[in-house]
């Protein structure tokens, strides 16, 4: 498979970052250029109203514009009759009037061959119309400057973002780094390596702690695996040898081996290797799988009545089912049916002469028991018997079929059904196996 290439997380955050304060800072320039062009400007009209009010007081009196002066490019000052013929104004009219809109706000206005713009307020007095500029270079030249500055700014402050961004996320990401070079290294041969925990309580350490755990996980199926597969290849040389000796026996002392003796063995061992393949095939699609999750409703009572049933009519033992009471599970129904199974059948194949069995719902859990008169099991191998291929005693095990794999497969089904399993003392003076499981309501 070709490796992804592609643009760093580092540099897609510095990237996305610089864009957003980018586009950030544009908008805000241009809002605070127009913002400050509004401003001036109102500035500028509030100037003129107040030179307005000053001409108008001035021609009332004398009929003539003696308060300002006419060279004077910062104020355009006119009078016009109703025809808009010009009475009195500034020299840069040059005799011409320049045309005002009838309204009462104040206006942008251009001066016949003159590039100056002049904001100018205007008012009617007695037949005549009276108007009063300010010139807006002024303002045009602040804004101009303003933009200039943001211009050169932005992109500056746009440039230290991104550079403290890159810096920032590259130390942010650099134990992320350190992990996955760490991971990198461990190999199937290395599963013991941990990665350095950075002693930190934010998403880092917590990385580092599930990521530890999940090496923990994976050594210590390596391990499962490795055990079983060294026990799987134990259990198997037995039978296989079995028949390989009955086949070189029988190929070199015809004489000596019937066909019937060698058919019983090849029988036999075909048997127990074919139990061995099935309990193998079982734990291995039972292990570390939830089988609540596409599991359905079942009936616990149901499997154990019918395990006690096909014990009455097979052995020669008392079964005793008076306390099997109703108890309903959320799981897989075949594998129910096998923990029952195999429980029922190690209770049976080591009771001196009495099975019991029991179940009910306790404390929200099913609660399944089935108990013994034989021995028991000793309180130090009460864990190891629900490892695979253990057998206490080896040669009646193997004398009644038994493959090892009982226990384990109950452990391993329960488990997946998020449940527990353990074995006390029985009051039958043998061993007790208590299983508890959600119970459904």
């Amino acid at each position: 498979m070709a490796e992804r290439r592609g643009r760093s997380l580092r540099g897609r955050i510095t990237l996305v970052s610089t864009a957003i304060v980018a586009v950030t800072l544009v908008i805000g320039a241009i809002l605070f250029v127009l913002v400050l062009r509004t401003v001036l400007i109102a500035e500028v009209g509030t100037a003129a109203e107040r030179d307005l009010q000053q001409v108008e007081s001035e021609y009332a009196l004398d009929g003539a514009l003696n308060g300002f002066d006419p060279d004077d490019d910062e104020i355009l000052v006119q009078v016009t009759d109703d025809s808009g013929a010009l009475l009195a104004g500034s020299d840069a009219l040059e005799g011409q009037a320049v045309p005002l809109d009838d309204t009462d706000d104040a206006q942008l206005v251009r001066v016949p061959d003159e590039d100056a713009a002049y904001l100018v307020a205007a008012e009617e007095q007695d037949g005549l119309t009276i108007a009063v500029g300010r010139s807006v270079e002024t303002v045009d030249e602040s804004v101009g400057t303003v933009g200039w500055l943001l211009a050169g700014a932005v992109p500056l402050l746009v440039l230290v973002v991104a550079a403290l961004t890159w810096i920032v996320v590259g130390r942010a990401l650099a134990p992320v780094e350190r992990m996955r070079r760490e991971v990198d290294a461990v190999t199937a041969s290395s599963l013991d390596r941990r990665i350095k925990d950075p002693g930190r309580a934010d998403e880092i350490g917590r990385l580092a702690h599930t990521m530890n755990g999940m090496l923990d996980r994976l050594e210590q199926s390596q391990h499962a695996q490795r055990q079983f597969v060294s026990d799987a290849s134990h259990e198997l040389r037995s039978p296989l040898a079995s028949l390989r000796q009955y086949a070189e026996v029988a190929q070199a002392h015809p004489d000596r081996v019937n066909l019937d003796d060698l058919s019983e063995a090849v029988l036999d061992e075909g048997a127990r290797l074919e139990r061995l393949v099935r309990g193998m095939l079982l734990l291995a699609q039972v292990t570390e799988r939830s089988a609540t999750a596409t599991g359905t409703a079942v009936d616990l009572d149901d499997l154990m009545l019918a395990e006690a049933r096909r014990l009455r009519d097979t052995m020669a033992l008392g079964i005793d089912s008076t306390g099997v009471g109703a108890a309903r599970v959320h799981g897989d129904e075949t594998l129910l049916g096998q923990v029952v199974r195999n429980l029922v059948d190690n209770a049976a194949q080591h009771a001196s002469g009495r099975v019991t069995l029991a179940l009910g719902v306790v404390d929200g859990q099913a609660l399944l028991v089935v108990e013994d008169d034989g021995h028991g099991v000793p309180p130090g191998e009460r864990e190891r018997v629900f490892e695979r291929f253990v057998r206490l005693d080896e040669s009646r095990a193997r004398a009644s079929g038994g493959t090892g794999l009982g226990l384990a497969i109950v452990r391993e089904s329960v488990a997946a059904h998020h449940g527990t399993v353990r074995i006390v003392d029985s009051e039958l003076g043998g061993a007790r196996f208590e299983v508890r499981l959600p119970a459904e309501t």
